[in-house]
């Protein structure tokens, strides 16, 4: 069994690469015609390079999992911003989507708890299918769009979950069949447990990538034993690997905040059951201290019996 592991966004082992650098709306607005599209350029320019810079060090540590920042370029899907970024950055888009592809890394994006299908507002929802075209977009000027995921939560509840699903498959329709087939499902620690996410990924055809910390905050009656062989299931139609999101509590009272690195008490019982299943898994770590707190997991895993890493971010477990 191989255990792939990532990070989220941005290195803090390397000094001054966030790839999610901001311009706000009312900064923007603030700025002269002619200084609003050299600032847009400025802020994305520094992005990418950070992204690409990133990329870089994964390679080097041998990381090969990573999840861009939604935010790589500002304001992009803003009705009152006009910025042809696919066109200005097309270069560099394939200079990173290139990269990508010769190291054979995999690459994903996490769209913000606002990108739902479940609300009865229908802009809200014209949103989503705006924020999830932008998503595609980009990873399609990489040249990444056919081996990358968007990965979303359901939504909210509304008071009636029933409803709120019904509304799930009903929006759902609005988003382009490319980008749906480039889609996952999440389980929340609030709302839709695993076994409810499960549910909607089987009846739309969607992977569901699966949060362990999530899943312990939000416990469905079914054991993780039976669940997770199902999960994995959602992925046959794939070419990719199930995905798991691991990060461990920052504390007892605030449970469902993630700590900075991972405790290897919290997850070793899911790692006990992946084991015993014995499927090539790939696991995105959310902890706060990011591409730290993966290395340090892979020296903590290390240590047990049965697992050998087997370079810096791969794990064989026995």
């Amino acid at each position: 069994m191989i255990i792939r592991f990532g990070y989220v966004s941005h290195a803090l082992s390397l000094y001054n690469c966030s790839p999610a650098k901001t311009l706000t709306l009312t900064r923007y607005k603030a700025l002269d015609q002619d200084e609003r599209l050299e600032k847009l350029i400025s802020v994305t320019t520094q992005n990418l390079e950070n992204t690409y810079r990133a990329l870089h060090y994964n390679v080097g540590q041998q990381i090969p999992l990573y999840r861009m920042s939604s935010s790589m370029v500002p304001l992009a899907t803003h009705p009152d911003v006009e910025f042809d970024y696919i066109n200005i950055f097309h270069k560099q888009f394939k200079e990173i989507g290139d990269f990508i592809k010769k190291h054979e890394l995999r690459v994903s994006f996490h769209p913000n708890q606002f990108t739902l299908f479940t609300s009865e507002k229908p802009h809200i929802t014209d949103n989503a299918v705006i924020d999830m075209e932008y998503h595609f977009k980009v990873l399609e000027a990489m040249g990444v769009s056919n081996q990358s995921v968007i990965n979303i939560h359901i939504g909210g509840a509304y008071g009636n979950k029933e409803l709120a699903i019904n509304r799930f498959y009903e929006n759902i329709k609005k988003l382009p069949s490319h980008i749906k087939k480039q889609m996952t499902l999440e389980n929340d620690d609030k709302t839709y447990n695993t076994s409810e996410t499960l549910i909607v990924c089987k009846k739309e055809g969607i992977p569901l990538v699966f949060d362990y910390h999530h899943h312990m905050a939000n416990l469905c009656d079914e054991p993780l034993e039976e669940l997770l062989p199902s999960i994995y299931s959602t992925w046959n139609h794939t070419d990719l690997k199930p995905k798991i999101h691991i990060s461990s509590p920052k504390s007892e009272k605030e449970f469902r905040s993630h700590s900075d690195l991972i405790d290897l008490d919290f997850i070793k019982p899911f790692f006990d059951i992946a084991r015993s299943i014995g499927s090539d898994i790939d696991i995105m770590i959310e902890s706060k201290k990011k591409d730290i707190a993966l290395l340090q997991l892979m020296e903590d895993l290390s240590k047990l019996r049965g697992y050998k890493r087997i370079s810096g971010g791969i794990i064989e477990v026995k």
